[in-house]
């Protein structure tokens, strides 16, 4: 599951409202980490936003952590967690915070991005269906 989160790249395929991903910088760490610097592009309907952000991947540890960068949001913390639990299972946290820096764009997108994330993990569920097979 580490590795299906961290294959950025594929989340316009299946991660509501994300339209495009482009990878700016990619940047093996001596610790073993790995930085990803990646521009999201989401949308919905006439709202289209672009925000930059830096991703830890510490494959070690099993944490992706992402660092926002610039964009529409004063504020975006993001991080993934990954306990195995047997040969072909694990938990996985997720935990997402956010705060656009416009009040009129958190009018418009705030309750479309809360609605947008409660069916995120069932699009990670279902790639991971996808990608591995259904248990």
């Amino acid at each position: 599951m580490f590795d299906l989160v961290a294959d950025v790249e594929r989340y316009p395929e299946f991660v509501p409202l994300c339209q495009s991903l482009n990878i700016r910088q990619r940047t093996p760490k001596p610790d073993g980490t790995e930085l990803v610097v990646a521009d999201m592009t989401v949308s919905f309907k006439l709202v289209k936003e672009t925000f930059t952000s830096e991703v830890t991947l510490d494959r070690a540890n099993l944490k992706i952590t992402v660092r926002y960068l610039r964009g529409p949001f004063s504020n975006l913390e993001n991080r993934w967690t990954f306990q195995p639990r047997g040969d072909n299972a694990c938990d996985v946290g997720f935990f997402i915070a956010y705060e656009f820096k416009s009040r009129m764009l958190a009018m418009l997108m705030g309750s479309m991005f809360d609605a947008a994330f409660a069916r995120f993990s069932a699009a990670f569920e279902r790639r991971a269906d996808a990608v591995y097979g259904k248990a």
